[in-house]
């Protein structure tokens, strides 16, 4: 385990796992420069912040194959705590199954993870860095947020385009939601209810739309097309494309740098990371990976 150069001071920080490339960077979103590396992590794809920046925890795309007479659910794959200040993994955490994507509830206590292959959220307690408790989903979950309550999680199920509503205080799953936020096989971005469940909306993107998150306007919703090769910004209000760009080689994972007027975009073939203007979706510059592709990203203010 090792760490290069030192942790970003400026604000924004935003921490990217780069997958294959076995690391994790820290960038200073200011001068979109690498400030710090994090190794000893196994092809990282999720990842999320403390809400007070203290821990990262990444997620593990890596498993080890179970042998003859293990338990379906015996632990095979890994979540690694890094301590940025320190530079290095203080400790890694046993789960079931590979990690897709993650979440951590605002009081920084629990963290849920995806694990595809098993139809199941993990949810660890970061007391106790063990997990608690698995959440039976629908099939093949995918990205779980959590409410800005605390709350509630809802999780993407990629299997069967559906979301699952978990509520917090007893971690059970409540109920299934119709369609979920990205339709990858359709193209489309859906807007779903939370009230009633049922799709609201739904905008024609590209093939395979991945990325998406909303920018500091609260309206303007930025999606990427691997297999379309383009961003496009959506106005939730009007339902419209107001902008859309090539991106080449297959933009990827996204996420909009608040208070910065930049959109971070991955590609899923090279390793690099667009610079987006928000206003005029322009790109500003990019960001060289040294290895892998950039993933689920976490950004600590």
């Amino acid at each position: 385990m090792a760490a290069t150069g030192g942790v970003a001071t400026a604000d924004p920080t935003v921490y990217i796992p780069l997958g294959s490339g076995n690391q994790v960077i820290a960038v200073d979103a200011a001068t979109d420069r690498i400030t710090a590396t994090f190794t000893g992590v196994e092809n990282p794809h999720g990842l999320v912040a403390t809400p007070d920046g203290e821990y990262l925890v990444a997620g593990s795309l890596s498993e080890t194959p179970l042998t003859a007479g293990q338990q379906a659910d015996a632990p095979n794959s890994k979540l690694f705590l890094i301590h940025p200040e320190h530079g290095h993994v203080m400790l890694t955490i046993p789960v079931s199954g590979w990690t897709h994507h993650q979440a951590i509830t605002p009081d920084g206590r629990f963290v849920l993870s995806t694990h595809a292959t098993r139809g199941y959220v993990s949810v660890v307690d970061l007391q106790s860095n063990q997990v608690m408790r698995t959440v039976k989903t629908g099939t093949a979950p995918n990205y779980p947020v959590v409410t800005p309550n605390g709350k509630r999680v809802f999780v993407t199920n990629s299997g069967d385009g559906t979301i699952s509503e978990i509520t917090v205080a007893n971690w059970t799953a409540t109920r299934t939601l119709a369609a979920f936020v990205t339709n990858p096989r359709a193209g489309q971005v859906s807007a779903v209810s939370i009230k009633t469940g049922k799709v609201t909306d739904a905008w024609q993107i590209g093939d395979n739309v991945h990325g998406l998150d909303i920018g500091d306007d609260g309206k303007t919703l930025f999606v990427s097309s691997k297999q379309g090769d383009k961003l496009t910004a959506l106005d939730t209000e009007t339902g419209k494309v107001v902008r859309e760009i090539s991106l080449a080689p297959a933009p990827y994972h996204l996420n909009t740098i608040h208070g910065t007027g930049k959109v971070y975009v991955s590609s899923r073939k090279a390793p690099k990371i667009w610079v987006i203007d928000q206003k005029t979706l322009e790109v500003t510059g990019e960001i060289a990976l040294p290895g892998g592709e950039g993933h689920q990203m976490a950004i600590v203010r």
